[in-house]
């Protein structure tokens, strides 16, 4: 429709200038909100020059040393390039709208019909995945680098070509171009509104919205399964689960969750829940729900999450039942510190576990896959600078650093539909979960990165702890890892690395498909994801898969037949708590759960 025809058109005329006007007035919103943007530590947003400084050596040196191999690259691309360019002025010429043939591979970022159909976007696809392939090609070709910098530099070239795709800009992209006429620019001003109120509420940072924060409440429709806090200190709440059968298996099982993000990622719907399914399978479950650290915990260290929290809940977990022994699960991060549990009290002769399940688990970092490029000292330096100056890492910068290695899923593809295609953020429990985040105390951040990332010291010459050096191979008892095949934060190669070297007599793993949150998160009512399971740990993780069995359907099931061998007999069902020691102090999901952790 063209001006004059909007012009004629009274209800359209007076949409299109109420939309000016709302426009006016967000931009004025934009301006004051952007203002309240802190200085940034500009080391925090890019890795140090020493890592430009070799990149730029590294092709100078490829010039000088295979001239021929780098033209050979140049060559390809220009070939390329200008192939499609003189194809598709052909076929301009010959009066024809159709593109030229398109042998480009398939992308998500282009799945709409006119990037394939349309012969300017298409044009302009092809030309950005010509582009970004040579990048990609030069940069894998660089040979005077070693593994991790060429790592680094193959990431950070990534985050670039990913941020200039057309799919990003309003210009160039077709689907939101075609949606703001068809609704008279309406979508453009939902857009800027969503744009608006998203850099309002991160105080100036320009922090997509992953999903409708009004759809859930924790404790209501997430994280809602019946239990009850029976103890409370400064780190932790332990939370205690009804029983839903009558009776249960007599060792309880103890749940550690990471205390990046929430533990309710183990309790999101109640179809999902492992938590709920734990239940229902008739264990005495206890789950550990972690304090949103405020700057006042900068001195909290890993002995600290060790002492009053592991420990402290195995007591307690211990106290409410009755027993001697029980059962141990550990996340993630709640894996590794189990872990460093375990070896500690293997030191101290202490018998409290009857068996350990690791969840996506880290214990040797001698690879650390794609967090890699975090883990030099340019950021690490930065890191520590910023926690110390804080008292905290803030959970927006941990957010950002584990979206950016997700960058077309967790940060472009939302900001498209969001301020592009004017959506509302969509009612996704998982994207809930991971905007919920928790802050990190500055100790124990630097334990984790200088000691376990960096240093490796648990995997080699051991890791101090509460006056005791702890190593892997001290830990002794029976042991179930589950890895996920597509993690991207803990590679399964790696927590099957570190299991292999635990020394308990006893060792099962167990590889789920897909990744580090998908792939625990896998109720078998879904039916979705399949696992391997195997015999032995040979000292290649590729020879252990190749010799594995395939099943279909989740792992759940079959950690529950592992768990089940190794918790006693049945016995009468229990409720939360202890009239005397252990009285309820609050209904599941606690208190901690639910506090908002700010910083100034």
């Amino acid at each position: 429709m063209t001006t004059e025809e909007i012009g004629d058109d009274p209800d359209r005329s007076e949409e299109l200038h109420k939309n000016l006007a709302r426009i006016e007035e967000l931009s004025e919103r934009l301006v004051a909100a952007i203002s309240r943007k802190k200085a940034p530590n500009p080391d925090l947003q890019a890795p140090g020059q020493e890592l430009y400084t070799k990149a730029a050596s590294a092709y100078v040196a490829e010039f000088v040393e295979s001239p021929s191999k780098v033209f050979e690259t140049q060559v390809a691309y220009w070939s390329k390039a200008l192939t499609h360019f003189v194809e598709a002025q052909k076929n301009l010429m010959q009066g024809s709208l159709e593109p030229p043939d398109d042998n480009t591979p398939a992308d998500p970022r282009f799945a709409g019909d006119l990037w394939a159909q349309h012969p300017y976007f298409n044009f302009i696809k092809q030309q950005y995945l010509i582009s970004a392939e040579a990048i990609s090609n030069a940069v894998d070709g660089l040979d005077d680098l070693n593994e991790t910098d060429r790592r680094r530099v193959r990431y950070f070239t990534r985050q670039i070509i990913d941020m200039m795709s057309p799919a990003n800009f309003l210009g160039t992209n077709p689907e939101a171009l075609a949606k703001a006429a068809e609704t008279n620019g309406q979508s453009l001003v939902d857009g800027l509104e969503n744009l608006v109120r998203d850099i309002e509420e991160s105080d100036g940072e320009p922090m997509v919205t992953l999903a409708d924060k009004k759809a859930f409440e924790v404790g209501a429709n997430i994280g809602s399964t019946e239990g009850s806090v029976v103890f409370r200190n400064e780190i932790l709440e332990l939370i205690q689960y009804a029983p839903t059968t009558q009776t249960v298996r007599e060792t309880p099982l103890l749940v550690f969750p990471p205390w990046i993000n929430k533990y309710y990622i183990l309790d999101l719907k109640p179809k999902n829940s492992l938590i709920r399914w734990i239940v229902d399978q008739g264990y005495t479950l206890f789950v550990v729900s972690w304090k949103n650290p405020d700057a006042s915990y900068r001195d909290f260290g890993m002995a600290d999450y060790v002492e009053k929290g592991f420990l402290t809940a195995i007591d307690q977990a211990k106290a409410v039942t009755g027993e001697k022994r029980i059962n141990v699960v550990g996340y993630c991060i709640g894996g590794t510190a189990l872990s460093l549990t375990l070896a500690l009290l293997e030191k101290r002769g202490d018998r409290s576990i009857g068996c350990a399940t690791f969840f996506t688990t880290l214990t040797d970092f001698k690879d650390q896959g794609e967090f890699t490029v975090f883990l030099t000292d340019d950021f690490v330096d930065a890191i520590e600078a910023q926690s110390n100056k804080v008292g905290v890492l803030e959970n927006r910068i941990m957010s950002r650093t584990f979206s950016f290695l997700r960058s077309n899923d967790l940060i472009y593809g939302p900001a498209i539909r969001s301020y592009l295609m004017g959506e509302a953020p969509p009612a996704f429990d998982l994207l809930y979960w991971n905007g919920d985040g928790t802050h990190l105390p500055a100790a124990m951040l630097m334990e984790y990165l200088r000691g376990l990332c960096q240093q490796n010291r648990f995997a080699r010459e051991g890791f101090d702890l509460l006056g005791e050096t702890v190593r892997v191979g001290d830990i002794r008892v029976p042991a179930c890892s589950v890895a996920c095949e597509t993690d991207h934060i803990a590679a399964w190669k790696s927590c099957y690395e570190g299991f292999r070297q635990m020394g308990s007599n006893s060792k099962t793993f167990l590889l789920s498909e897909s990744g580090h949150i998908a792939g625990i998160v896998n109720p078998p009512s879904r039916n979705k994801y399949g696992h391997y399971t195997g015999h032995g740990l040979p000292a290649e993780p590729e020879a252990w898969k190749d010799a594995a069995t395939f099943n279909e359907g989740s792992w759940w099931p079959t950690w529950g037949r592992w768990l089940e061998a190794r918790s006693g007999s049945d016995t009468e069902a229990r409720v939360p708590g202890t009239a005397q020691s252990h009285p309820i102090l609050a209904a599941a999901p606690g208190t901690y759960v639910k506090e908002v952790v700010g910083i100034d």
